[in-house]
């Protein structure tokens, strides 16, 4: 009998651990030919233990890097080292790992140093700008210089790719894992814990759900942003904001100055991955600057404007379910007003196709490890979107 393939997937945030998750499970549904490694590096620890709990992942390693104030050097030298004697220890014949955190970039270049095998799960998105998003553009470019297997979740991702040098044999078009976790995640019965949640209005109000959090956007562009949306409100009566704040300090601070006590603007704690997912299933309109929100909301019929000037996900503007919007106070209150007073523009961003996913991206990606070690003749499934 053949020996077991080990499999070692690393994450350490929370929209890795989300991404990365549904794989995790997959991985597991072949005992007989796989032996799965969870290792976390824990670089945000709340919110990923949130995902670890939803879908039922016990680490078998944990390197609980977080610190107060941690910069980009700490996390980086910190992963770095607790996996030098964590894949010692293992001994992975293939690393996973998600994205486009310091947690990625550090667990492939760890792996290499280990001459393990990398396989880089959504693979190849860029915007061309090396400090936008940054970190993460970077990230995403020198881990694909370490990979083998590169899954990317969409043929724009893999062009990308080709276009940078990596032999198209080793590129594998999955479609995003997000909407692999979304389909498990969202239900219509969902019952928010929380009552503020539970008891807003969804039906005859219009809802606005916003993110902020990105380095890039910090100070005076989030401030423009809220003062956007402090201008929706007086306007519009029927509007109300859910806003879950982010932790960060620099963010908060002009949060409150700009919208604290407002009686329209709900301004909460971030939510777990559960309540949060069904939370954009309810809403009518989404602002953000997350990457992962501009995947997850096309399959839930959710317009996105998107308050970054690029972005690495080019798919759904394409598609016409996203517009990138910036951060300017004028811009900001322009699209979205057009979405909550033009019926057919709304209408015509929130039915565009998902060119994401369909759910089965991690399927695709463990048939394309089993073709890789033999276990199998067949080769995946490319996501085509419909």
């Amino acid at each position: 009998m053949k020996e077991k393939v080990r499999i070692m997937t690393i994450f350490g945030t929370r929209p890795e651990a989300i991404k990365m998750a549904p794989v995790v499970v997959e991985l597991f549904k072949h005992p007989d030919k796989i032996k799965p490694i969870v290792a976390v590096t824990a670089q945000h620890r709340e919110m990923l233990d949130q995902v670890l709990n939803l879908f039922h992942i016990k680490p078998d390693y944990d390197l609980n890097v977080m610190s107060e104030g941690q910069t980009l050097f700490d996390i980086t030298s910190r992963v770095i080292s607790g996996l030098d004697e964590v894949l010692t220890d293992a001994e992975p014949n293939m690393v996973l790992v998600h994205g486009d955190t310091t947690t990625t970039f550090a667990g492939a270049l760890a792996a290499y140093y280990h001459k393990i095998s990398v396989g880089h799960v959504e693979a190849g998105l860029r915007t061309g700008n090396k400090f936008s998003p940054y970190p993460e553009e970077m990230n995403r470019k020198l881990t694909a210089a370490l990979t083998d297997l590169h899954f990317s979740p969409t043929t724009t991702a893999r062009e990308n790719l080709l276009r940078e040098g990596v032999n198209s044999e080793n590129i594998f078009v999955t479609g995003n894992t997000v909407i692999d976790a979304l389909h498990e995640t969202v239900k219509c019965s969902f019952k928010f814990s929380d009552e503020l949640l539970e008891n807003i209005d969804y039906t005859n109000k219009k809802i606005i759900l916003v993110t902020t959090h990105r380095r890039e956007n910090l100070g005076e562009p989030m401030r423009q942003v809220y003062k956007a949306l402090k201008k929706l409100i007086q306007d519009f009566q029927d509007v109300e904001i859910v806003f879950p704040v982010h932790k960060n300090p620099k963010v908060r601070n002009v949060v409150n100055e700009e919208l604290g006590g407002l009686p329209q603007v709900h301004l909460i704690d971030p939510l777990d991955y559960e309540p949060f997912a069904n939370l954009m299933n309810k809403v009518t309109l989404i602002l953000t600057d997350s990457g992962g929100v501009q995947e997850e909301a096309p399959s839930l019929g959710k317009p996105v404007l998107v308050l970054r000037d690029t972005t690495e996900r080019p798919e759904a503007v394409a598609a016409g379910t996203v517009k990138l919007v910036g951060t300017k106070m004028a811009d900001v209150y322009k699209e979205a007003k057009i979405l909550l007073t033009n019926p057919r523009e709304y209408s015509r961003m929130a039915e565009a196709c998902n060119p994401y996913g369909d759910g089965l991206a991690s399927k695709r990606i463990v048939q394309a490890l089993l073709k890789f070690y033999k276990f199998s003749n067949q080769e995946p499934d490319l996501f085509i979107p419909s």
